[in-house]
């Protein structure tokens, strides 16, 4: 049998021609949003910066915080025990202010000893002033008022000034230590340091 004809037109294969490459435009042409580099800032990046400077700010604080506290801070403060001079300095009836500014205290000499007071006011800390012509300690922040012995009787001071340990040292001179204290309120100015006994 031999082939029939078709009426069917075959149509030639095309070949398959690969879809060129859309060209970037130059770096130099692109828009900011367009720019892909690390380094462009958006809120992501912004963020994650921000958290990474955090994180190392704490480590590094933490750091300086530990090793500070391995070497604590020290005061070195000048001592609180010196001596003053001899008895046969001072004149009774006298306040003396010779240690006043440096060491903070007052000598007064009376007809049977010495006695030292801190010259530091009991209401705030402010530094009175002896006052011969009044026979007075007076407090120039606050109008505290002390008698020559230290007992308060005016301004807002609670209480008298405080006393420190006075003694005669081996070598004769008078020694005071304004690390120990005598209070008034406590009764403290009849025990042994609160007064040295002395005539001559």
């Amino acid at each position: 049998m031999a082939d029939q004809p078709t009426n069917e037109v075959v149509k030639p294969v095309q070949p398959q021609i690969a879809a060129a490459p859309i060209p970037r435009k130059p770096k130099q042409d692109r828009a900011p949003e367009e720019d892909p580099g690390i380094w462009r800032m958006n809120r992501r990046n912004a963020l994650w910066v921000g958290g990474w400077l955090a994180f190392f700010g704490f480590i590094i604080t933490s750091t300086v915080g530990a090793l500070r506290y391995m070497f604590p801070r020290v005061l070195f403060e000048p001592p609180t025990k010196f001596k003053a001079g001899l008895p046969a300095d001072y004149v009774v009836g006298e306040v003396s202010e010779k240690y006043k500014d440096e060491k903070r205290v007052w000598i007064v000499r009376e007809k049977d000893g010495f006695y030292a007071i801190i010259s530091i006011c009991t209401h705030l800390g402010c530094t009175p002033r002896w006052l011969p012509s009044d026979n007075k300690f007076k407090c120039p922040c606050h109008g505290s008022g002390f008698y020559k012995s230290a007992i308060n009787f005016e301004g807002p001071a609670p209480r008298p000034l405080e006393r420190a340990f006075i003694g005669l040292a081996d070598d004769g001179q008078i020694e005071i230590d304004r690390s120990v204290k005598f209070l008034y309120e406590k009764g403290e100015w009849g025990k042994q340091g609160s007064f040295l006994e002395y005539k001559g």
